[in-house]
């Protein structure tokens, strides 16, 4: 038992010591989490030792900073818990103290800051106030330059002030009775020999006597019904006809034409040498015998009519004296009134027949009719079958021209005298050919002895009616009113011997050489033939321009205040707005009138021709004309320089010398607006109160549409220019463009009261009408379009390159303008304005292209010209554009065609956008 377990003991022990090494390792199971939880122990414990090491030497410098002896505080430990309380507050108090003041500190600072900037900015307002002041200064100082110049014009000028003196006429006294002179001399009878100029002073106003018919009855017959009642009605309306005969210085009288196959010349005759003012010699008489059918007869034939003067539509070559005697066409037209409703329009150039012809002579109906050979031993009748024989075999040529040649009539002949060409069919088919027709064939009589006929005249005034540019076969023929109206303007007059080229030369003419010759002959008819009236003006106008004698002047709207007399507006200058713009855009002048009435005796001289065919209006004497001559370049230096203000004196220069002067080719002049309102007040105030201070303003012209009268409290601007308010008589918006008696300047500024315009634009304007005085110049463009579905016009507000119209709700024009818009353009386009209440700008547009054939000018690039805020305006409606649709299509029917011309360019200043030195300044700043 001992030895076992001494053997085990032994054993362990054997093997203890036996293996020492492997004895005292460890199991891995054992040692690992004893490792790990070593490196958890001492990094927990080394951080604890450490941080408490590093708060004890904290806390130990604390104490000893507060412990410092040094410091008043060190004692600090000593205080007991309520002094440290009251040391606490007191730290506390000083700190908000602290902040206090650093508050007070920042608010100043904002505050300087503040300061600072507005006086920055009051230091930028007095730099700009300086230069308006230095600005204003130059204008004050370029006024006085200007009105030294004007004072030292005055001193020198040699000439007075040309005003029309009183009106001289005749008198009682030069009813001076002479002998009745011979048949044979009265063919002798020229304006030199046989009319009393005396009678007739320049100054007269050419006052016209007329005998009534119901009074002094000259012929056995009775008078035609509606050339007595139409004629005197015609001169009832003519403002030169006088009753007073002393003071005539021509006598009218209505000779026919008369009703019945024959007159009794004799009795006739008797008659008319015992008018109460015929003086022996029937001097300044002129006897009128219209006829109104194809059968009127020269009643002159055989009479001794003395020295009076004859106006008639058929006359024989021995009997008609040359610029003495007139010829007119016969009265197929209307009494008076528009003449447009019944014509066709103007195109196309070409129509369905090249050449139309409808008539019958009578001696050749048997030829014609293949019946019987001419005459031979008649030469006009031989020469006029050789013009038939060519004129057929037009209908043969090889080309796609047609003919339209009709040398018999229907049934039992035609109308009209037997030795002549007679009219053939009705009026109503004749109407129908010559709308048909390029050109129109007249016939000239067949004997050479009669230089006018009434079926010549009648086809010649249905030619020209209905388009077909009449061909006159003939060339001794006379032709109406020839000494003022220009034929060759709207007819081809050839002889006889020329029918052989007829067809080449008249394919020659081209297309627009044909618009404007029917262009032309629709002018004339419609102003000097069309009518009754119209007729007996013309006449009247002709002989007046024989003597040259100025018209009268032209009707003017009267200016009828919308105040009282006693009424004095309230003014005020409180709202007046800084300028636009610090440039001197010109000098400070007191308001001065245009000069007007300077050419009333040479208008008809020089212009004479444009007056009658161009213008269409020689009835009335204008103050000014948009077409006065300018003078050459030096004579606004040497002896015509009245009123010029050359740029710099005449050695030019850029902006500050051009501010300076208006320069151009006239004299100085000044514009007056036109401002159409109706109860939008404050508007109207605003767009009064911004004109302050505006160069070369002579007037502000405000028409007041509403029939309501402006506020008595009402307070207008005082813009140091006149401001008349005028009251319509209704609300329309023709009321613009009448010519009122307050408007004193040729330029007219159309503005309408909610535009906004700056003043170098307004002023820049001016500038560029000066020189394009004819047209329209204004700010925003439009234009007329081509409808490509429908057809016709269409208007258009779209931007464009190219435009034909200018809004004169921002624009220039001349006055004359202003009388042709109201007196002379047809009365129907301003009823459609009336109707539409629109468009009144649209036609103005197309009454001065007419006139001119010019497109009008577009300035600056400015678009539209509304004011910012302003109440909705007529042009938002939705119909607004509808309407306007409607009025060019209007306005083109009642023209014949549209007149409106398209353009591709806008005026700018000279310097726009030109690098300048910099000791230089451009014409405008922004223009």
């Amino acid at each position: 038992m001992r030895t076992n377990s001494y053997g085990r003991l032994n054993t362990g022990v054997g093997v203890g010591q036996g293996s020492m090494p492997g004895g005292w390792l460890l199991r891995p199971s054992r040692v690992v989490p004893a490792i790990l939880l070593i490196l958890i122990i001492v990094p927990l414990c080394a951080h604890y030792y450490l941080s408490k090491a590093v708060s004890d030497s904290s806390l130990g410098h604390e104490r000893h900073l507060l412990l410092d002896p040094s410091d008043p505080l060190a004692d600090l430990s000593g205080l007991k818990c309520d002094n440290a309380k009251a040391r606490v507050q007191e730290l506390l108090s000083i700190k908000a103290s602290v902040l206090n003041e650093l508050r007070d500190l920042e608010q100043h600072r904002q505050q300087l800051q503040e300061n600072i900037a507005s006086a920055t900015s009051r230091i930028e307002s007095l730099r700009q106030e300086e230069n308006r002041i230095k600005t204003e200064l130059e204008r004050l100082k370029t006024s006085v330059e200007q009105a030294l110049l004007s004072q030292r014009e005055v001193f020198e000028k040699n000439m007075p002030q040309i005003v029309a003196p009183r009106r001289i006429t005749a008198t009682h006294k030069d009813n001076i009775h002479l002998p009745l002179p011979s048949p044979q001399s009265i063919y002798q009878c020229r304006m030199h020999n046989c009319f009393d100029y005396s009678r007739c002073s320049l100054l007269s106003n050419f006052p016209v006597y007329y005998y009534d018919v119901d009074q002094y009855r000259l012929a056995s017959n009775d008078l035609e019904a509606f050339v007595k009642i139409t004629v005197k009605q015609a001169l009832g309306y003519n403002a030169q006809v006088t009753s007073d005969p002393n003071e005539a210085c021509i006598f009218i009288v209505l000779m026919g034409e008369s009703v019945g196959s024959s007159v009794d010349k004799v009795n006739l005759e008797e008659n008319l040498h015992s008018l109460p003012y015929w003086n022996g010699d029937g001097r300044n008489h002129v006897l009128l015998n219209l006829g109104r059918t194809f059968y009127s007869k020269n009643i002159f034939e055989g009479v001794n009519i003395a020295r009076a003067i004859t106006v008639q539509s058929h006359f024989y070559s021995h009997q008609y004296r040359p610029g003495f005697d007139l010829v007119t066409p016969p009265l197929l037209g209307l009494p008076g009134g528009d003449l447009w409703q019944n014509l066709p329009p103007l195109v196309p150039a070409k129509r369905k027949y090249l050449l139309a012809f409808q008539g019958e002579l009578p001696r050749l109906r048997n030829y014609l009719d293949k019946e019987e050979h001419p005459l031979s031993n008649n030469p006009e009748i031989r020469e006029e079958v050789a013009v038939v024989e060519e004129l057929m075999q037009l209908e043969h040529t090889h080309t796609d021209d047609h003919f339209m040649l009709q040398f018999t009539c229907q049934g039992s002949g035609g109308y009209g005298d037997l030795e002549e060409w007679q009219m053939c069919e009705t009026e109503s088919m004749r109407t129908q050919v010559l709308r048909d027709s390029t050109f129109s064939l007249v016939m000239a009589p067949l004997s050479s002895s009669e230089v006018t006929t009434i079926t010549l005249q009648a086809r010649i005034y249905e030619a020209i009616k209905y388009g077909a540019i009449p061909v006159i076969l003939g060339n001794h023929i006379e032709l109406p009113l020839s000494e003022t109206i220009d034929w060759h303007k709207l007819a081809l007059v050839l002889p006889k011997a020329r029918v052989t080229e007829l067809h080449f030369l008249l394919r020659s003419v081209s297309d627009g050489d044909i618009l404007f010759m029917r262009r032309q002959g629709r002018l004339v008819w419609e102003r000097f033939l069309g009518s009754t009236q119209v007729l007996v003006d013309s006449i009247l106008a002709t002989l007046r321009q024989r003597l040259n004698i100025p018209p009268l002047s032209a009707a003017e709207e009267p200016s009828v205040s919308v105040f009282n007399d006693s009424f004095v507006p309230l003014k005020t200058d409180a709202n007046i707005p800084d300028p636009d713009t610090d440039e001197n855009l010109g000098p400070i002048e007191p308001p001065f009138p245009s000069t007007v009435f300077t050419r009333n005796y040479t208008t008809s001289l020089l212009n004479g021709y444009e007056i009658w065919n161009i213008w269409g209006d020689p009835f009335n004497l204008y103050p000014n004309l948009p077409t006065n001559p300018i003078l050459p370049t030096e004579a606004k230096f040497s002896g015509s320089k009245l009123g010029f203000r050359p740029i710099n004196g005449g050695s030019g220069g850029s902006g500050k010398e051009f501010s300076e002067s208006l320069g151009g080719n006239l004299p100085k002049e000044q514009f007056t607006i036109v401002m159409l309102t109706y109860e939008r007040e404050q508007v109207l105030l605003n767009s009064l109160a911004r004109l302050y201070g505006l160069p070369y303003l002579n007037k502000v012209i405000v028409v007041w549409n509403s029939p309501k009268p402006p506020p008595e409290d009402l307070r207008w601007p005082d813009i140091k220019v006149p401001i008349q308010v005028i009251r319509a008589e209704r609300n329309s918006l023709n009321n613009r463009f009448l010519p009122y008696s307050e408007i004193e300047t040729e330029a007219v500024l159309s503005v309408d009261d909610d535009a906004h315009l700056r003043h170098d634009e307004i002023v820049f304007g001016f500038r560029v009408w000066r020189e394009e005085r004819d047209r329209i110049v204004g700010f925003p463009g439009r234009y007329h379009a081509w409808d490509l579905n429908y057809g016709g016009w269409l208007y258009n507000s779209n931007y464009s390159c190219e435009l034909s119209m200018v809004l004169t709700g921002a624009a220039f024009f001349h006055k004359y303008y202003a009388s042709m818009y109201s007196h002379v353009m047809p009365q129907a386009i301003r009823d459609k304005v009336d109707e539409y209440v629109n468009c009144e700008d649209i036609a103005m547009n197309f009454l001065v292209s007419h006139i001119t054939r010019k497109p009008p000018v577009k300035v600056t690039s400015r678009w539209t010209f509304r004011c910012p805020g302003c109440p909705v305006s007529l042009s938002e409606d939705d119909s607004h554009f509808t309407e306007r649709h409607s009025c060019i299509n209007f306005f083109t029917q009642v023209y014949g065609y549209n007149p409106l011309l398209n353009t591709q360019y806008r005026v700018d200043s000279v310097l726009f956008k030109t690098r300048l030195p910099h000791d230089k300044q451009k014409c405008f700043k922004f223009i």
